[in-house]
């Protein structure tokens, strides 16, 4: 992104970089930096709190009125306090005779429904595979996680997106179970550390990688620390 500032800058369009991670905004330097001291994939700082957002945005348009290059830093810092969503009440089995990844997408449904209503489907299914067809696509990973070689498993897409996919359908029935904006990150780890289908996907990645499949194609199906 620094990069490509540098390049909209050349044409006559000003811009501004936000960045979590100190050294590397600094390192990359972009025309106008703001370092926020904030939990990756927090850009604007607290969810759910717009005084504190506009204060982000307000203090990232200020730096326009310099012609650069800028390193400011924003004033306030946010660290994740540990409420995250690991105590989410899943649903219980419904059929015991499907497999119990299925049946626990199958009965988050209604969880994911409530905080799209709410919410809006900012992190939710659908770049590859939309609601209705997330147990599909665990199904396709449960085949390839008893042994089926990934291309003919029916994955309905790249891996990685599909996983992404159903990371962001559970992460989202996730906020529609709890009663709070968990921390960040705190979503992806409560799907791969305590659900049927997070197990299913991780099951699924080391098969692929044990059968020798190209590393760009299993490994980034969950975030690397997994």
């Amino acid at each position: 992104m620094s990069t490509l500032a540098h390049v909209f800058e050349a044409e006559g369009i000003a811009t501004v970089a936000l960045g979590s991670m100190r050294k590397q905004i600094a390192n990359t330097a972009p025309p106008r930096g703001l370092w926020c001291d904030f939990p990756l994939g927090r850009p604007l700082g607290k969810p759910g709190d717009a005084e504190f957002q506009h204060r982000v945005i307000a203090a990232a348009f200020a730096l326009l009125e310099s012609d650069g290059p800028v390193f400011a830093e924003f004033p306030e810092s946010i660290t994740d306090d540990g409420t995250g969503v690991e105590s989410c009440p899943l649903p219980p089995r419904h059929d015991p005779d499907l497999h119990p990844a299925i049946d626990e997408a199958r009965g988050l449904r209604a969880a994911y429904d409530r905080a799209i209503e709410r919410f809006g489907n900012r992190m939710g299914a659908g770049r590859v595979v939309d609601a209705d067809h997330v147990t599909d696509a665990i199904e396709a990973l449960i085949r390839v996680q008893e042994g089926t070689p990934w291309k003919e498993a029916g994955i309905p897409g790249i891996p990685a997106r599909v996983c992404q996919d159903v990371r962001g359908y559970y992460e989202t029935a996730a906020l529609g179970l709890s009663d709070h904006v968990p921390d960040a990150w705190a979503g992806t780890r409560w799907f791969l550390d305590h659900t049927e289908a997070g197990k299913v996907l991780l099951g699924a990645r080391v098969a692929m990688r044990d059968a020798g499949v190209k590393q760009p194609i299993w490994f980034y199906m969950a975030p690397g620390d997994h």
